[in-house]
């Protein structure tokens, strides 16, 4: 027996069209699931190399700290200073070796996460300490229209518009007779040995024609559903353009102004620097108290951790810029059908 459906009203042709479309949506999802995980993973690692630059001004803190609890304490033998001196001092040092324990531990988390994300378990994966100095580099953004072939998330959706396109036309071929070429031949007879005999062979070949007449309204309403989900898909799909295209827009933004800030802020670090020199050297010449000495110090530590936490978020600004251009995918790379 051989049949052939001829496919008239292109309800194969469709179908198949639609499984292909389908098949590279999956595709691109994949790649979308991977470019999730690699924006996290690379911003856990910013995270941490910012803790490790947090970690290093905190233990440069301690020492300067306790190089200060002993002047203090020199001058409080000395009777020059008081007791509250050495105490203020004291309090400065421990708050100072409390923070640097709380940011090892923050670090820690971060580096176990890591280690999953590249598949490792946590107990066997080190990460050396680095701290995060450099600025973030320059991003090539491009035209917007060149978005749309950049980023998995809208090839998604692109291809589910077709899949949906083609539902629709699956579903109006249904008014249309199906029209299938059948034939059939063999051999036929009441014994074996006349199996193979020329008066046994029979055969035929003819068309058969099916049509629906009456389905209460079955068609229609299939057909408007289809044409309700690719109205569906086509509103997705401009959502998630637009989406992409606030993305690219908010964190150029953020750059920006984080740039900018950040200048500012670097300014303000070194204010701060000479303001605590400046008070120690008065502390030490015994014009002012230790109380000012303790309120530059915790402006200085403040400002150098504002700064590094700055810098942090420019590099995770940079790495969610990355990720809203497509992080160098292209819809060529779409396996073909």
């Amino acid at each position: 027996d051989v049949s052939w459906d001829i496919d008239f009203w292109g309800r194969i042709r469709r179908s198949i069209t639609s499984a292909t479309e389908q098949y590279q949506a999956s595709a691109a999802d994949l790649e979308n699931v991977k470019l999730q995980l690699q924006t996290e993973l690379a911003a856990d690692y910013f995270e941490a190399r910012s803790l490790d630059a947090q970690k290093r001004i905190l233990d440069d803190t301690v020492v300067a700290y306790q190089k200060a609890l002993d002047l203090t304490r020199n001058r409080y033998n000395g009777g020059v200073a008081s007791r509250v001196e050495v105490a203020q001092a004291q309090t400065q040092l421990n708050q100072t070796e409390a923070q640097a324990m709380d940011v090892g531990a923050a670090r820690a988390q971060f580096q176990h996460a890591i280690a999953v994300l590249i598949g490792k378990t946590p107990e066997v994966f080190t990460l050396p300490p680095t701290p995060l100095k450099e600025p973030p580099p320059v991003i090539p953004v491009g035209l917007p229209s060149e978005l749309l072939e950049r980023r998995p998330d809208i090839a998604i959706a692109e291809r589910q518009v077709a899949a949906a396109n083609e539902q629709i036309g699956i579903a109006q071929s249904a008014f249309f007779p199906d029209l299938v070429l059948t034939a059939t031949g063999g051999f036929s007879a009441g014994s074996i040995v006349r199996w193979f005999n020329r008066p046994s062979r029979f055969w035929s070949v003819g068309p058969s024609l099916a049509e629906t007449i009456f389905d209460a309204g079955r068609r229609r309403a299939q057909v408007q559903i289809t044409q309700a989900a690719y109205d569906a898909t086509v509103a997705n799909y401009r959502q998630t353009s637009l989406v992409a295209l606030q993305e690219v827009e908010d964190n150029l933004s953020s750059l920006r102004i984080l740039e900018e800030e950040s200048a500012k802020q670097h300014e303000a670090t070194a204010a701060a620097e000479d303001s605590l020199q400046l008070s120690l050297n008065r502390y030490k010449g015994g014009l002012v108290t230790y109380l000012e000495v303790i309120t530059a110090q915790s402006i200085a530590l403040t400002n150098e951790r504002t700064e590094v936490d700055l810098l942090r978020r420019r590099m995770g600004a940079s790495v969610q810029l990355i990720k809203a251009l497509g992080g160098g995918w292209n819809v060529s790379q779409l396996p073909s059908s």
